[in-house]
């Protein structure tokens, strides 16, 4: 077990994750200075990190079965808090690489938004080459992850140039529906199988809530729409000619740059539902196996087979869709390299218009973590080498990496990175990364952000997760987006 102490409750969690990052394996607790009953519990800790807060500076101490082995300070005084919080991270990282002997790909980076940073530099004025240089001297980031920070930046800032980010706004509709609820999953699903007789019933709400939006937001440009879940193909055709009508009438899509359907899970996706979706403007559509290996498949909880993923693939490049991305998971249990491979091999002979790649995280509400004792004798294999079969399997498709972004728990402590073809790059996936522009987000568990003075400051309006919740407290929903829409809505006019 390895215990963080505070004698300040100050920057815990920028320090916890750094921590984290460091030993993903161990057991990881805070204790605050003075806490006589966890006395006991703090001894039991192999390593113990104690960050100390005095006057104008902050103390690092790192005890190794009780043996002092670091201590360092720096200075605080005078300086802002985002300064403080660097400085903090960069003692704790400098001092965890020395004694591990290990160096983190993204260095001290924990947030979820690297290319934000690179992003941000490069619009200050600096070059490709000295923004590279501030990332790696400021976040000791490595020459592979600054150089793929810049390059999507570069590619981001090019393919959001016609988005006009205060004028327009980009639009999630959230069916929480799935076939089967995935291993890894933490997102808000519920399986079809139960909930199958409360589709329409949730519909109905949901148009409710689009109807509200498409009025109070009348005024703005919509960018970008975006169907996810869940599963959105767990709909009927006529549920999904029921949403797709109610869209068409309620907002103008003619002016939409983009409009996305995930139909995900191969399980769900039937010929006729993909007539239904093609007879709309839809741009873009997913078909996401995230492995080619039916062990796999089979231990995660995905009821289908490759040769379905092959099936539904041809099926949508037949039925006429020429923007089709894929998903994959590296890192998924019991996987080795050679198993990513052989995925690769296969999504290679598909040809899909764009991959995103996810390194597993495994969040609290995942049944892998709910129940990791049933798992706890599989490996979880990600790395650089992994990553860069991935790249390089991308490059021979003709894609170039165009978005990233990290959470918590990844294995490998590596990222996730969307590859696309020239003009097949996902804008809602670049939106709501870099935090660029307002999204309103319909549909249970859906979180709105609003964006305000260019991403300076965001808001979030969110619904509940509950289907039942959100069907019966739909007019709650609705007052909860009126209140926060119309303070956006209201600073926008006195810009």
């Amino acid at each position: 077990m390895t215990g963080i102490e505070f004698n300040e409750r100050d920057f815990e969690y920028d320090v916890y994750t750094l921590v984290k990052a460091f030993y993903p394996r161990e057991e990881l607790r805070i204790f605050y200075e003075g806490e006589a009953e966890k006395e006991a519990e703090k001894k039991l800790c192999q390593t113990l990190l104690q960050v100390l807060y005095q006057e104008g500076k902050a103390s690092l101490f790192i005890y190794q079965a009780g043996q002092c082995s670091v201590s360092d300070a720096i200075a605080l005084d005078c300086v802002d808090r985002k300064t403080a919080k660097n400085r903090l991270k960069q003692m704790v990282y400098r001092n965890l690489a020395k004694l591990t002997g290990r160096e983190l790909p993204w260095g001290d980076l924990t947030g979820i938004r690297p290319t934000k940073i690179a992003m941000g530099l490069i619009e200050s004025g600096m070059s490709n080459a000295e923004a590279a240089d501030f990332m790696r001297k400021n976040y000791y980031t490595s020459n592979e992850k600054t150089a793929l920070a810049i390059t999507i930046a570069n590619r981001e800032r090019a393919l959001l140039a016609p988005v006009d980010y205060e004028n327009g706004y980009s639009l999630y509709i959230g069916i929480p529906f799935c076939p089967s609820i995935c291993l890894y999953c933490s997102f808000s699903s519920y399986p079809l199988e139960r909930w199958k007789d409360r589709v329409d019933e949730y519909l109905d709400a949901l148009f409710m809530e689009l109807d509200f939006i498409s009025e109070t937001m009348k005024n703005r440009r919509l960018d970008t729409i975006y169907i996810g879940g869940g599963t959105p193909t767990t709909l009927t055709p006529e549920q999904t000619e029921r949403l797709l009508t109610h869209i068409e009438r309620r907002f103008p899509l003619e002016q939409v740059k983009e409009f996305t359907i995930e139909a995900g899970r191969p399980d769900s996706i039937t010929r006729e539902k993909l007539e239904t979706v093609h007879r709309y403007p839809v741009t873009r559509i997913s078909v996401n196996p995230q492995t080619m290996n039916q062990r796999t498949l089979d231990l995660i909880g995905r009821k289908h087979s490759v040769e379905d993923i092959r099936e539904a693939f041809a099926l949508a490049r037949a039925t006429g869709f020429d923007n089709i991305n894929m998903d994959l998971i590296v890192g998924l249990p019991g996987e080795t390299k050679d198993d990513v491979s052989c995925t690769l091999k296969e999504v290679e002979k598909l040809a899909p218009d764009s991959l995103t790649v996810h390194s597993l995280a495994v969040k609290r509400a995942a049944r892998l973590n709910m129940f990791k004792e049933q798992y706890q004798e599989m490996t979880f294999e990600n790395n650089q080498e992994i990553m860069d079969m991935v790249q390089e399997c991308a490059r021979n498709m003709g894609m170039g990496p165009y978005y990233l972004y990290r959470q918590k728990n990844m294995t490998g402590n590596l990222e996730n990175v969307g590859y696309a073809r020239v003009d097949k790059a996902g804008i809602y996936n670049i939106l709501i990364m870099e935090e660029r522009q307002t999204i309103i987000a319909a549909g249970a568990g859906a979180s709105t952000k609003l964006v305000f003075d260019r991403g300076r400051r965001i808001e979030r309006v969110e619904n509940v997760k509950d289907v039942t919740h959100y069907i019966t407290r739909i007019d709650e929903m609705i007052e909860r987006k009126r209140m926060g829409i119309a303070t956006y809505l209201q600073e926008g006019e006195f810009r």
